[in-house]
């Protein structure tokens, strides 16, 4: 038996990030992971760009894994509208930072690149083991640790391997595996639909601002990007939501005419586009575990909370998720308490649940009101585009969501 304080199961950026933080907190991890490590260490590109908050970043490099980032990898999210119907039909809702103490909403970095700046601090963590090529055979649990067994991909045919430890952690995507073994349940909406993402340079300057198109028959989002590395060139990735049919329809276009029809449904605001690589697809599914926690076991990231990536909040709940349960473990510690006590875990879950059960329904119900094509909703969205112009608190708040930072409200004459 080898034997760790903490056994997480995923090597992703959420499994990687826990895996740090515990370690500097003190305890010592193991991290079994499927995926080879020279896949780990240079991961390719999957087209998603992941729009992160301030205390997120903040985290990010209290880690060390930000200043693994390159200059080029990292771009700014000043502004962000958004947009009901077809783009410029009526006015935008006009999002960005002021009043809320910092000068932008957030900033855009690459998946692959959290990835491998995750994976490149963790593999010099003292504390932290690293296991991969990993196949996860049972997992059990009994009163006083966690176990699971594993075989290499390398070495199939050699006897299972046993790791043992006082808590185990699956951070293995919203699809988990071990979650299922665990008996934890989970809700899980499909939206029926496709999400394809890929980067494109285009002619005219982006602003640093997002823009959230809500067509009546595709949504289409586009996020700036830095400039492209070679020529100086904007660069934005544009990402579609379509139906089974459309978004089969879109990618057996041609780049070119992919480009067109991106350029068309952005009204031509960028002027003359083209696709630069890869057209990557997903499958819209959100997913919401019934419990967080069990018996010297919790979830993070995605096998916790997969959400619909409209309101960008996936990884940054997922990096809320790590400093919660590290907080929450690091004090049990200090008290001489069992991690892998129900009573402890139980303080991480309603922590977590707290902060991520409003986001997910908020995003589920913004998702629902944005794709409905009745009238009744609508009129429900312009009221709501309206409602964020004339009303500065209601605005306030969701940029507070999209900062990370509670809103500056507005002082009221004789209040203190």
């Amino acid at each position: 038996m080898q034997h760790s304080d903490v056994l997480i199961v995923g090597a992703g950026p959420a499994g990687l990030s826990l895996s740090i933080s515990m370690a500097q907190a003190g305890f010592a991890v193991t991290v079994v992971e499927q995926q080879g490590a020279q896949q780990l260490a240079a991961p390719a590109p999957d087209g998603r760009e992941i729009a992160l908050t301030h205390p997120s970043v903040a985290l990010l490099q209290r880690l060390g894994s930000w200043q693994e980032l390159d200059a080029h990898e990292v771009g700014l999210l000043r502004e962000a509208q958004v947009h009901d119907g077809p783009v410029g039909q009526s006015g935008a809702m006009q999002l960005h930072a002021g009043g809320s103490g910092v000068d932008h909403l957030g900033w855009i970095v690459p998946n692959h690149a959290l990835r491998r700046s995750a994976w490149a601090v963790a593999s010099r963590t003292p504390g932290v083991k690293l296991i991969t090529g990993a196949r996860v055979g049972q997992v059990s649990i009994t009163p006083e640790q966690a176990q699971l067994s594993y075989t290499s991909a390398d070495r199939p045919d050699a006897p299972a391997q046993q790791l043992q430890a006082r808590l185990l952690v699956a951070a293995d995507s919203r699809f988990s595996s071990i979650r299922r073994q665990l008996g934890i349940g989970a809700s899980m909406n499909d939206f029926g639909r496709t999400v394809i993402v890929c980067r494109m340079r285009h002619e005219l300057p982006h602003h640093e601002t997002a823009h959230e198109c809500f067509g009546y028959e595709r949504t289409l989002a586009i996020l700036p990007l830095p400039d492209d590395v070679v020529d100086g060139s904007p660069m934005c990735s544009a990402v579609v939501t379509a139906d089974s049919a459309q978004a089969q329809a879109l990618l057996a276009l041609s780049p070119a005419d992919f480009a067109a029809a991106v350029q068309a449904q952005f009204q031509h605001r960028l002027g003359a586009m083209e696709l630069v690589g890869e057209r990557h697809a997903y499958p819209l599914v959100a997913v919401w575990a019934q419990r967080f926690v069990g018996r010297r076991c919790a979830l993070i990231g995605d096998a916790a909370v997969g959400m619909h990536p409209v309101t960008a909040h996936g990884y940054n709940l997922g990096l809320a998720g790590v400093e919660s349960l590290t907080a929450t473990l690091h004090a049990a510690q200090a008290r001489g308490q069992d991690i892998g006590d129900a009573a402890v875990l139980a303080r991480y879950e309603r922590q977590h649940r707290l902060h991520a059960w409003p986001i997910y329904q908020g995003t589920n119900t913004v998702v629902g009101l944005y794709t409905d094509t009745r009238p009744l909703p609508k009129l429900l969205r312009r009221a709501v585009l309206a409602g964020s112009t004339r009303l500065p608190p209601l605005k306030a708040l969701i940029v507070s969501q999209l900062t990370g930072r509670r809103p500056a409200w507005p002082t009221l004459p004789g209040r203190f």
